[in-house]
């Protein structure tokens, strides 16, 4: 596109940059991600707008240039000659080349200074050992000595989750708290410490939601659901006191520790 005068260019930015704009405030203005549940939602959020925003920015820029492109060079009827033959634009490759390559690494970085916001460990973090199996989820709470198939938790204390999985990859995920983490087969043998299963979250909104497994895990993977309930540190202790207690040969990971299958087999399947 030698042949681009700087008015030409300059509109083409404009109209870039317009569409840019009005992308944007279209896009991060729908609700993605639902009810924010937890303390870390907002950053996680706020990191998805701006990614949105700088890929509406490429996707705009894309579109002008393309639009631009078959209007400006589009074949006169009945023209069937050969279109002229072109050279490479040097200057139009580096900036095409740096651009994206800055994009990325701006990404990379703001995505790290996030991940570790979301992930610092607070002082009075309660732990919470998740098990997974095809097709049920079991939490057992060390501290308390207890152990559910429902995941209650007191208002406004971080979570300090270790997750493991028996059989195949699961993958444990509240939407309304923003965050996901596979559960990986092999934690509880040895060399398992090399796997990262751990992971944090401070559920603030009162309110029953819901545990989603998001990784094909076979023919019942839809129905791998269960309750986590958030309530007022009274009603959670309530609670506590009326479950059962974690098994002598209990299989989680994590904090309680562990081992015996067939404990966690027996329990799910009653």
């Amino acid at each position: 596109m030698k042949d681009m005068s700087r008015a030409t260019f300059f509109k083409l930015t404009g109209v870039a940059l317009a569409l840019t704009v009005i992308g944007s405030l279209i896009m991060v203005n729908i609700n993605w991600m639902g009810l924010d549940g937890s303390t870390e939602k907002g950053t996680i959020e706020t990191l998805l707008n701006v990614t949105i925003v700088l890929s509406t920015f490429v996707f705009s820029v894309v579109m002008t240039m393309l639009v631009y492109a078959v209007w400006k060079y589009r074949a006169k009827p009945g023209d069937e000659s050969d279109g002229e033959p072109i050279h490479g634009n040097t200057k139009l490759e580096i900036i095409w080349t740096v651009v994206p390559t800055l994009i990325v690494v701006g990404l990379g970085v703001y995505s790290t200074i996030a991940l570790n916001d979301i992930e610092a460990e607070a002082a009075d973090s309660m732990e919470v050992d998740v098990t997974a199996q095809q097709f049920a989820w079991r939490f057992d709470y060390p501290e308390q000595g207890v152990t559910s198939n429902e995941l209650h938790v007191p208002v406004g204390t971080q979570l300090d989750l270790h997750l493991t999985a028996l059989d195949v990859l699961h993958s444990f995920w509240v939407p309304e708290w923003g965050i996901k983490r596979d559960l990986v087969p092999g934690s509880d043998l040895p060399g398992g410490d090399d796997i990262d299963n751990t992971v944090r979250v401070t559920p603030d909104v009162e309110g029953r939601y819901s545990v989603v497994c998001t990784e094909l895990c076979g023919w019942g993977h839809a129905t791998m659901r269960a309750a986590a309930v958030v309530e007022s540190p009274d009603e959670f202790d309530a609670w506590a006191a009326d479950q059962e207690k974690i098994p002598k040969d209990n299989v989680s990971t994590g904090a309680a520790g562990g081992n015996g299958a067939g404990v966690y087999n027996d329990q799910v399947t009653k």
